[in-house]
């Protein structure tokens, strides 16, 4: 994929499905009694694989028209033994979640994804499952392809050594089949789609701060879920509207879970102007996002606001490349484990562009306002650095090259289509 210095950005757009939202509402769904209708699920390659994986455990998920599914439930316990490996493809979500879900099944299963998959740790997930009581091994202990089989699971209080909405759910959704109630302590509050989508379908579920406690249900019934505009999704033209000189972009219906709304707090301190409408609830809260062309500066990004714009972070790095003065980005040491090393790979292709960047232990310091120039970037198989990389070109002087630009199908199809929408 080609692009050139871009013109100022206009227009309005809606950016695709949470992906935390649609991995949730099949797993849930097919966990439920009854049948869930799902509106504006994400069409993306990881959320395909999750519900490939449960169609394989004899749950019917019809495909529809405009982003919409229908998810026909089969209890706690009504999935069925697959007749095949588990494949989670590209996905962490799917494959850290539904080893919580396997856990609590009377049949064994297999479960890997691909090569990035089987590189990613999964002992942080295994561990916590074994003290449940689950029967559950892995390579090494820490990695993909597992083996789960049967085993009684009990409830227990753990604390999380990383604030990981992933490992907090795989144990909460193991916990729907432990004999007790089962509690999690986070470090710091983490993405919450979790508990509200278990309170929705009627399980109890109690939070006090970082605290969490899921009380096992005797059944889950459905509801249908709308799922909002991704924030992680909608971040990228936040950043792009605000570093293209005269650009102005509005983003219809964006997910705004306090969770998940690092990113807008921090372009805010950046100097950007943003502005939020029509706030409204529909089981996750929502709102339109306008963001016009601003004069950033420099930054601190650290601490507990880290979980809460985690997948924003290489992004944000590209809007700190435009500021004026020095960000730094630290605690983020998350960043190596994702689908690639993000913090390696974005020095290096910040680099590649002529910014000023230096890799720390726990994140990037970026010294900004030196002059970019186009390249031919490396993806690293990695989707969000595949559309940060295509952000950051829209400002480089001369013509970028972004190489395997296909990957963004992992969790935005259309991202170079909406991109020239807005006269990228």
């Amino acid at each position: 994929m080609k692009l050139h210095t871009s013109k100022p950005l206009h227009g309005t757009i809606t950016v695709p499905g949470d992906k935390s939202v649609s991995h949730r509402s099949v797993m849930l769904g097919a966990l439920a009694d009854g049948t869930t209708h799902v509106t504006g699920f994400l069409m993306g390659e990881d959320c395909l694989s999750t519900i490939d994986c449960f169609r394989k455990m004899g749950v019917q998920v019809e495909i529809g028209d405009n982003n919409t599914i229908t998810v026909h439930g089969v209890g706690l316990h009504g999935l069925h033994k697959p007749s095949e490996q588990l494949y989670t493809g590209n996905s962490g979500t799917t494959t850290r979640l539904i080893s919580g879900i396997l856990s609590g099944q009377s049949f064994e299963t297999a479960l890997t994804g691909d090569a990035s998959i089987q590189k990613r740790p999964m002992g942080r997930v295994i561990q916590p499952l074994r003290q449940m009581g689950a029967d559950i091994t892995g390579v090494d202990d820490k990695f993909c392809p597992l083996t789960i089989r049967p085993s009684k699971l009990h409830g227990m209080e753990y604390i999380l050594p990383v604030a990981s909405a992933q490992l907090k759910s795989a144990i909460l959704l193991a916990g729907l089949y432990a004999d007790t109630p089962t509690t999690v302590v986070e470090p710091a509050p983490s993405r919450d789609h979790t508990e509200r989508m278990l309170r929705a379908l009627g399980c109890r579920v109690k939070a006090d701060g970082c605290r969490i406690t899921v009380y096992p249900p005797e059944k889950l019934t459905a509801c249908d879920v709308t799922v909002p505009a991704d924030i992680s999704s909608a971040a990228f033209f936040l950043v792009a509207g605000v570093i293209v000189p005269g650009s102005v972009v509005t983003i219809r219906n964006v997910g705004v879970n306090p969770t998940r709304d690092g990113v807008i707090e921090v372009l805010k301190n950046m100097g950007a102007d943003i502005t939020l409408e029509n706030l409204r609830d529909d089981g996750e809260p929502i709102c339109d996002i306008t963001i016009r062309a601003s004069k950033l500066h420099g930054t601190e990004i650290g601490g507990d606001i880290i979980p809460r714009l985690i997948d924003e972070l290489p992004v944000l790095a590209v809007a700190a490349a435009c500021a004026e003065g020095t960000t730094v980005i630290r605690d983020a040491a998350e960043l190596k484990v994702k689908e690639s090393n993000r913090i390696a790979a974005m020095v290096t292709e910040l680099t590649r562009a002529g910014a000023d960047v230096t890799e720390t232990e726990d994140g990037i310091i970026i010294h900004g306002g030196q002059p970019l120039h186009g390249a031919a970037f490396d993806t690293y198989q990695d989707h969000r650095i595949a559309m940060s990389m295509a952000v950051c070109a829209l400002v480089c002087d001369g013509e970028s090259e972004i190489k395997d630009n296909n990957v963004v199908a992992i969790s935005y199809p259309n991202f170079f289509d909406t991109l020239k929408q807005l006269g990228g």
